[in-house]
């Protein structure tokens, strides 16, 4: 159970939950990350420091992450086009469902979304579907 760290994972959704509380309760905004991205190229009139700064300390955190040695090792074997493939796809279903991951289940269910619900579930069973596929019928070993 080399992947099992429950109190990194607690400590992450602590942050994430506080981030979200505090850009609702500050500036009335859910923090969707399809949707502070588009907002950014876009170039909502008033809105781009913010959606910078929210942006730019994703990315800086994933690098501070890297840099400390706390970033698991990349995957072997999982090619370019798979992962151009595997974005394609997201960015599709994230506009299909008017938000993301992030947007729906973090920010949507705490707002008890029936819309964020019927989303969630749907996220959960395709990835699901998606293991499945990817495992047993392609034959791909995690």
């Amino acid at each position: 159970m080399e992947n099992f760290t429950p109190v990194p994972a607690l400590l992450g959704g602590v942050l994430i939950g506080l981030a979200s509380v505090w850009l609702l309760a500050a500036n009335g905004r859910i923090a969707g990350i399809s949707n502070i991205l588009h907002g950014l190229f876009a170039r909502v009139p008033g809105d781009l420091a913010w959606r910078g700064w929210f942006i730019g300390g994703l990315v800086a955190a994933g690098f501070l992450w890297h840099a400390l040695g706390l970033a698991p090792a990349p995957r072997e074997g999982f090619g370019l086009g798979w992962a151009l493939a595997a974005g394609l796809l997201v960015g599709y279903g994230t506009r299909m469902s008017n938000g993301c991951t992030s947007g729906h289940g973090v920010c949507g269910l705490g707002r008890l979304s029936l819309r964020s619900l019927v989303a969630v579930v749907t996220f959960m069973l395709t990835g699901a579907l998606a293991v499945y596929v990817v495992r047993h019928l392609f034959g791909v070993a995690s």
